[in-house]
């Protein structure tokens, strides 16, 4: 006979669930969106087409929300009735359904309470990630690119918009750096934790001798801002270099000199941008993308002096995070939190929920601050 119980499981799932539905205020979340709509059913709101785009992407990452909250809610009541129909009908093929659902909804619901940690100031905006390959040669810019497919694929399988910002290819494999925005609801608090430097141990695939190769690459993350305008820059603290796009190998994929490098004097923060088919739409995405760098820059600096003058200096995130090791053990660990996986295959098929999570339950434990 069958007896399936999964109600403790399932309790404690349904705890879980009502304190995240509690944090996130999905009737508030409901008076936005329909504020939001208003607002988008306005015929004149496309007159202005930047602060349409803030209405209409808003409108969307808070609609997002409440499908992903009541999505969990109802999945959990179904739950409970495929539970019920599996042991009425003493039915093996539901039962293991219900265990399989269970599995899944854990994690849906671990995502969920995750998301609720994230209550920075720009924790729920998108985010632009920039990867730089550091030391190791050929090994590094070919690591660099490998993590920008990571990346990719990890948005890629969540289901948000990427688009590819700039890129730089090197001379043998791989790239020299990379920029590109993942749009999606607290992407930017998601993809923060990943902001450092990152480590790859391999047998090198560039050499004959079969020699051990670590190599390095940076992350870099930020949030998009749709509007930077507390940052004021005066025209003679830029220079403007134009150039013709590129792909791998020097390949032309322009015929005209659109792609547009910024280059900010006074700090030296470099903004090149090549996605855009005109230049003048290349150089507004550039200056957005400087405005939002020197507006963080600002608040970095402001940060940095609070620290000083209290007496601690010492930052909290090492420039190493996370080490690759891909001879003899296959393992990637995460050297703040200690989390392993064991199939560096898979983590560089976009499967890093796992330590981006752990990531962020370790920069808020109290210990962090």
């Amino acid at each position: 006979m069958l007896e399936l119980d999964l109600s403790a499981e399932i309790q404690a799932l349904r705890t879980t669930f009502d304190n995240i539905a509690e944090v996130v205020n999905v009737d508030g979340l409901k008076a936005e969106v329909a504020a939001l709509e208003e607002r988008a059913a306005d015929p004149d709101l496309w007159s202005d087409q930047e602060n349409a785009q803030k209405v209409t992407s808003a409108l969307s990452h808070r609609k997002a929300s409440i499908r992903k909250v009541e999505g969990a809610g109802n999945r959990l009541d179904d739950l409970e009735v495929m539970v019920e129909l599996a042991n009425e009908m003493e039915d093996e093929d539901t039962a293991a359904e219900a265990r399989a659902e269970l599995a899944a909804l854990e994690k849906t619901i671990q995502d969920l309470e995750v998301q609720t940690l994230l209550d920075g100031e720009y924790d729920e905006r998108s985010a632009v990630m920039t990867i730089r390959s550091g030391a190791g040669g050929d090994d590094a810019t070919d690591f660099a690119e490998i993590l920008m497919r990571m990346y990719l694929r990890w948005a890629e399988r969540n289901g948000y918009p990427t688009k590819v910002l700039d890129t730089s290819y090197a001379e043998g494999a791989g790239i020299k750096s990379a920029t590109f925005e993942i749009d999606a609801p607290y992407a930017y608090g998601v993809l923060s934790v990943e902001a450092g430097t990152h480590r790859l141990a391999r047998i090198s695939p560039f050499g004959s001798a079969d020699k051990r190769q670590t190599s390095f690459a940076a992350v870099e993350v930020i949030p998009l801002m749709e509007e930077a305008t507390e940052v004021d820059i005066p025209e003679n603290d830029i220079r403007v270099d134009v150039f013709r796009s590129s792909g791998p190998g020097g390949q032309s994929v322009n015929t005209t000199d659109s792609a547009v490098r910024l280059t900010h004097l006074p700090t030296g923060i470099v903004i090149s941008m090549q996605n855009e088919k005109s230049q003048i739409q290349n150089r507004a995405a550039a200056m957005r993308l400087l405005q939002t760098r020197l507006l963080l820059l600002q608040k970095e600096q402001e940060a940095a002096k609070k620290k000083e003058l209290a007496g601690n200096i010492t930052a909290s995130w090492g420039d190493q995070i996370r080490s690759y090791f891909l001879y003899g053990q296959q393992l990637v660990k995460d050297l703040r939190t200690g989390y392993e996986m064991t199939q560096p295959d898979q983590v560089f098929d976009g499967d890093i929920d796992g330590l981006i999570n752990a990531g962020i339950r370790w920069r808020k434990r109290p210990d962090q601050d």
